[in-house]
């Protein structure tokens, strides 16, 4: 069976070739070993000194409330859950692919090493279950998850690149969506959703981790090109306010027909948004005896705006005579 294959392979490679180095170059694929078996995950008490974050990971290490809590937990008890790591290649070194936190607290007690499980897995394993383990947490902030998002799709997109050739690009992507939604417990488009966020300024993306900017305005605005959206932020912060989803849409539609620019952007941001109107309501007994009888409630309400009116000129009038 061999020499049959090895003959096969012999004719395939270009003839121009001599038959002793295709003998040779045949030989050599045919009695190539496999790619070394990935060694199984071991445990390890790995040092501090030696560990690197995982480059490009999009989750904050902030020394705050949470980040107190986490440290005297460790101070108590210990670190009773061993962080994830994998070797990096060609050194003595790893990268920490699940644990960045637990590692920075350990960091402030002075702990000089941490319990680990060592996976020997590729870079693109790494980013894949780096995002996994870290999604299943408490609280993920909107731009920690579009930018995981980001880099397991792009890691799910290289795998297939290598594991199925004659699939299309575009194929590729809806299965790997499709595939990082399930894993999520999310739809497909929810992943792009949160993939568009990526494409926000700096600025806007912490407007929406603080609360400011609800998700779907965020991903309207995603749309826009940076100047466009430091012109939304600069009007936010003279008008104190934030665009509602209406404004977003309206300003993305424009966009897309070249008709926005900075003017349009503060015109639409200093409009009033019907969730800013005051609306005043007032007991009907306040009323009683005050309104003509048989009045409905619009006319009730025009002689109510009537009677202010009259009001204020006649405190007008007051304030001149003085």
């Amino acid at each position: 069976m061999k020499e049959k294959t090895k003959e096969t392979a012999v004719k395939a490679v270009n003839k121009k070739s001599s038959k002793k180095d295709i003998e040779s170059f045949v030989d050599t694929l045919l009695t190539k070993e496999p790619a070394e078996k990935k060694q199984k995950p071991k445990l390890a008490n790995i040092k501090i000194e030696i560990l690197h974050p995982f480059e490009g990971h999009p989750y904050k290490i902030v020394d705050d409330e949470s980040m107190d809590e986490l440290t005297a937990s460790i101070k108590e008890k210990g670190l009773l859950n061993r962080i994830i790591v994998r070797p990096i290649e060609s050194t003595d070194e790893y990268e920490i692919i699940s644990g960045h936190r637990r590692v920075h607290a350990a960091e402030l007690l002075g702990i000089k090493e941490v319990p680990a499980v060592v996976y020997f897995i590729d870079r693109d394993e790494a980013t894949v279950l780096m995002v996994d383990s870290n999604c299943q947490r408490e609280r993920v902030l909107p731009s920690e998850r579009a930018f995981a998002y980001k880099l397991k799709m792009e890691a799910l997109k290289s795998q297939g690149k290598r594991t199925d050739l004659t699939s299309s690009q575009v194929a590729t992507k809806i299965d790997s969506a499709n595939e990082l939604g399930k894993d999520s417990g999310t739809s497909r488009d929810t992943v792009y959703r949160y993939i568009r966020l990526t494409n926000l300024i700096p600025k806007l993306l912490d407007m929406m981790d603080e609360g400011k900017i609800a998700f779907s305005v965020g991903v309207e605005l995603s749309f826009l090109d940076d100047k466009l959206q430091y012109d939304v932020l600069n009007a936010c912060e003279e008008n104190d306010n934030t665009p509602s989803y209406a404004q977003a849409v309206e300003m993305r539609k424009l966009y897309k027909t070249n008709e926005l620019d900075c003017d349009y952007v503060y015109e639409i941001m200093s409009r009033e948004k019907a969730n800013q109107r005051i609306t005043v309501k007032i007991p009907q007994e306040r009323l009683s005896g005050k309104i003509p009888n048989g009045y409905n409630a619009k006319q009730t309400e025009d002689f109510i705006v009537k009677a202010v009116e009259y009001y204020h000129h006649y405190l007008q009038r007051q304030m001149d005579a003085r």
